[in-house]
């Protein structure tokens, strides 16, 4: 039986990092828009220059999901002034969380979501949030299902698109 590893990604993984990106956003969002705006997205968001600037930021943390030496999966959290809106020194960012379409439905996301948890408790933080898109109810029913709620709105821009996203948090016991 294959154990899933939750590991912390490092500048010698960017090549592995900018492949599981590109991919889980493909796989997430390609069907509900244009080329034009997902090749755009994925060109400025994951280039080279801006994944170091992230993996550089000290406030800023990802964490590959392995299973059998391959990349499934991936999360990304934020801190302090590295959040991309609240900027609560109490609150913990999930960014991003995307696990590939054939490993959905097995716990991956969730195991990845544990570590966001353990990282949050280890630097005693109140809460965590994040925003997902209003067009995807998977997601949403995902977040809920462990207890998120939504408490507001805001624009995410993908391209020329201005999209909807629900901004969710779960206090921490």
């Amino acid at each position: 039986m294959s154990t899933l590893l939750i590991r912390k990604v490092s500048f010698k993984d960017i090549s592995d990092l900018q492949k599981i990106c590109k991919q889980t956003f493909l796989e997430t969002y390609a069907a509900g828009n244009t080329e034009e705006d997902m090749h755009k997205y994925l060109e400025e968001e994951f280039a080279d220059g801006k994944l170091k600037l992230e993996l550089n930021d000290n406030d800023s943390e990802f964490y590959f999901a392995i299973l059998d030496n391959k990349v499934i999966g991936y999360i990304k959290i934020n801190f302090g002034e590295s959040q991309t809106e609240i900027k609560d020194k109490k609150a913990l960012e999930i960014q991003r969380i995307y696990v590939l379409k054939d490993f959905q439905g097995k716990r991956i996301g969730k195991a990845l979501y544990q570590k966001a948890v353990e990282i949050a408790r280890q630097k005693g933080l109140e809460y965590l949030w994040l925003g997902v898109w209003e067009e995807n109810p998977k997601a949403i029913q995902f977040y809920e299902k462990i207890g998120f709620v939504a408490f507001d709105k805001h624009i995410f821009q993908l391209g020329t698109d201005a999209q909807t996203d629900i901004m969710m948090k779960i206090k921490l016991n």
